[in-house]
């Protein structure tokens, strides 16, 4: 469930550790679950149930909420994704689409901007191996921060942004324990510019003060930094791992057309999402005979969806997209419209778009390393500037990639294991989702303060 895809992450360890790793996670569900797509529910049954009016419950009733709210620390209970529906979250989503507002030259000038300064800090004389999702995180902090303050953002609070959202995805992907003093140091921040009158927007007017704070924390310097991030690192690996598509994109930088062919190609085969669930408010029927029953919880597998449709799903190949529609083809990277699609539809394939451009104006990319759905090894990557020929040097560090990603699989999904089942079990004695809902009145209005979160 946390790393998603149809295949493991650590290809070599020893099956047990792994399906004992997927097993603990499952548990977490509880039993009135159903995934789509599934062998007895093909595609049609996913989108249909997907968009159905009474697939709109979002937290209240899933033990897995317990576990994403105790990820989202702190203030998931105002997190846009995991809103029940009505007039606190139709408030709450129009206050960010006005945020995320604005021209698309204009976007794309600041997503540019943001990327050049952090491509700034490496050599233009000799080979750089980094890994990618570190590398324009900071420059994502920078641009999200921008699109809150309207200002250019200063370093102290570039460092604060990404620490956080390190934090959050690395716990997501049961790499690292979270760390709350680290969230905590960011949401002092945005509280004293808050308090100053520093946020030129108009806020949801049903959140009070504090949790104005936390809805823009999460939303902004949490999903938005985290999300441009991972879906940044996908596209310039899946370009390391195929010289020929990057060629052609550095070769005529211009085409935009096959640029945004590149950018579907990515995001169905390694979709941002793994599963988004969802708890029926209604009854639901999956075919003349099966109903699913108001209060279950329905778990949409992207990585799943995306492979249905297409010949040679596992390949990645952007001309398919010539003559696709991505309308009509099982594709959905930014969810489905009759059910609250990503509210940056629009603003991250401009953004993405232009990050891309800016990197392959000034380098090559080369990666021996795996390419998976979850990316945990956060993408290592190999940036030759244009110009240097890296001559026999290449070899050897391509294949330093390839054993030192090996060893990392084995390691990381031990550690995966462990880690996982220690937020698995602490977020199921927390049960802030639950303690919430169960203290709401009898009328369902929301508390309004946060649910708290101990370390």
């Amino acid at each position: 469930m946390v790393s998603g895809g149809r295949k493991p992450d650590t290809w070599w360890l020893p099956r047990g550790v792994v399906a004992l790793r997927v097993r603990i996670f499952e548990k977490v569900n509880g039993d009135r679950v159903v995934t789509l797509p599934n062998a007895a529910y093909g595609p049609e049954v996913f989108e249909r149930v997907y968009a159905h009016p009474a697939a709109n419950g979002r937290s209240a009733g899933a033990g897995l909420s317990d576990l994403f709210w105790y990820w989202l620390s702190p203030g998931p209970e105002v997190h846009q994704e995991h809103l029940e529906p009505g007039p606190r979250y139709e408030d709450v989503a129009q206050a960010t689409r006005c945020i995320l507002a604005g021209g698309s030259a204009d976007l794309a000038a600041a997503a540019t901007r943001a990327v050049a300064g952090a491509l700034d800090a490496l050599p233009a004389d000799r080979i750089s191996l980094v890994r990618l999702r570190d590398l324009v995180m900071p420059a994502w902090a920078e641009f999200c921060y921008g699109l809150v303050f309207h200002e250019p953002c200063p370093p102290h609070a570039r460092k604060l942004i990404t620490a956080h959202a390190d934090d959050v995805i690395s716990a997501l992907k049961c790499t690292g324990l979270r760390h709350t003093r680290r969230r905590a140091r960011l949401t002092a921040y945005v509280r004293e510019r808050l308090a100053a009158g520093d946020v030129p927007h108009r806020l949801p007017a049903s959140l009070s003060p504090e949790e104005q704070v936390f809805y823009l924390q999460g939303t902004f310097f949490n999903t938005a930094v985290v999300q441009l991030s991972e879906a940044t690192a996908h596209l310039l690996l899946a370009l390391a791992r195929h010289p020929r598509v990057q060629r052609r994109l550095a070769d005529d930088p211009g085409d935009d057309r096959y640029l945004t062919h590149v950018l579907d190609e990515t995001m169905r085969l390694y979709p941002l999402f793994g599963i988004a669930h969802r708890i029926t408010t209604d009854e639901i029927p999956l075919d003349d005979r099966t109903t699913l029953p108001a209060g279950s919880v329905v778990c949409f597998s992207y990585p799943d969806y995306h492979a249905t449709g297409y010949e040679r799903p596992d390949v990645f190949e952007p001309d398919r997209w010539t003559s696709l529609s991505a309308r009509d083809a099982h594709h959905i990277p930014f969810g489905v419209a009759a059910n609250r699609p990503c509210p940056a539809w629009r603003l991250s394939p401009l953004v993405l778009r232009a990050a891309v451009r800016e990197v392959l104006r000034r380098f090559r990319l080369d990666s021996s390393v795996s390419h998976t759905r979850s990316i945990p090894h956060r993408a290592p990557c190999l940036l030759i500037p244009h110009g240097l020929e890296p001559g026999a040097r290449l070899a050897p560090l391509r294949g330093f990639l390839r054993v030192r990603d090996g060893v990392e699989d084995v390691t990381r999904g031990v550690r995966q294991l462990v880690l996982g089942t220690v937020m698995v079990l602490h977020a199921r004695r927390q049960r802030q989702a639950a303690r919430y809902f169960e203290q709401l009145p009898p009328g369902g209005c929301p508390v309004v303060h946060s649910t708290g979160d101990s370390a």
